[in-house]
């Protein structure tokens, strides 16, 4: 155990010696180191190379070889960014001069949910920069809350929440935290989740990018159970780093009796196609690394069988 946390003290040590060096860079040099590191991990060294292609491949067909991998080193690029935009982004974003670098789409229904006296549920995927939604929502005064999975590391995991909660954002452990969403919603508080993860096979089985997907129940429940209207949010980059857009594509009113999003397989698929729109207006931002699409749905696996 004291060896364990030897070895996590000096992976932050690390860690913490290379984000000072990216925050002494101008972020626009840091950009193209960004750009060399996309190259060697997307192109030289390879990493998840299959997945991220066979993710595009399905996701979009009509694209070459040569397109797919141009896309997937932009990808690359795109998370490296992420992480040189979270080390800036405590420095440079203030109360003061948010506007200078954050822009608001479609503000007055984003902000009608956050201060909806009801609990309101934030839906968004791993797209943008994802991480710096929470900081720029509690810059402009709105404290939510997020769920997030304790890293392995303490030490790291105690420095990244440290900026998750540099403007009031709370982090809710994913293992064991669900009595505390409950606390938060029954309290009309904010909840920020993230949709596009794999809920295994026994989820709600969705479209994602024309395949079947396993998504999680518990938000669509969360939200009929709790009267909580659910915004689709994202965060993405502009032209320049650390230049975001903060916007929201639609919101789903359990009140709302005339859309008839009333279940749960039709509220997860219609916050799964809100998701896929803005994913496809810049792919290059979206985390092509997951394994989104893991099991086979179960009317298919009895098939598989009854052939076997």
């Amino acid at each position: 155990m004291r060896f364990r946390l030897v070895v996590d003290y000096l992976v932050y040590l690390v860690v913490r010696s290379l984000i000072c060096i990216v925050q002494a860079m101008r972020i626009e040099t840091a950009q193209k180191v960004a750009n060399c590191l996309a190259w060697l991990l997307g192109e030289v060294i390879g990493v998840r190379g299959k997945v991220v292609d066979e993710n595009l491949r399905h996701a979009f067909p009509d694209l070459s070889p040569h397109q797919r991998r141009r896309l997937a080193r932009r990808m690359w690029e795109h998370l490296f960014l992420l992480v040189l935009e979270v080390a800036h982004a405590p420095r440079k974003i203030h109360e003061t001069n948010w506007r200078r670098y954050v822009r608001l789409k479609d503000q007055p229904r984003l902000v009608r949910c956050l201060l909806d006296r009801r609990p309101t549920l934030i839906v968004t995927a791993h797209f943008g920069n994802f991480e710096a939604g929470g900081y720029i929502l509690g810059v402009l005064g709105f404290p939510t809350y997020t769920v997030a999975r304790t890293l392995d590391n303490p030490f790291l995991d105690r420095f990244i929440n440290r900026f998750r909660g540099g403007t009031g954002q709370h982090v809710i452990p994913k293992k064991g935290g669900f009595d505390q969403i409950l606390d938060v919603l029954a309290n009309n508080g904010i909840m920020t989740l993230l949709a596009d993860q794999h809920a295994g096979r026994k989820g709600c089985w969705v479209e994602f990018f024309g395949r079947r997907a396993s998504a999680h129940k518990a938000i669509a429940l969360l939200s009929l159970e709790n009267d909580a209207p659910i915004a689709i949010c994202y965060v993405q980059r502009l032209n320049r780093p650390l230049h975001l857009e903060l916007g929201t594509t639609d919101v789903a009113d359990p009140r709302d009796a005339d859309r008839q999003l009333t279940t749960i397989p039709d509220l997860t698929q219609w916050y799964t196609s809100e998701l896929e729109k803005f994913i496809r207006q810049a792919p290059h931002q979206y985390w092509w690394v997951h394994r989104r699409w893991k099991d086979v749905p179960p009317r298919h696996r009895a098939k598989r069988k009854t052939a076997a």
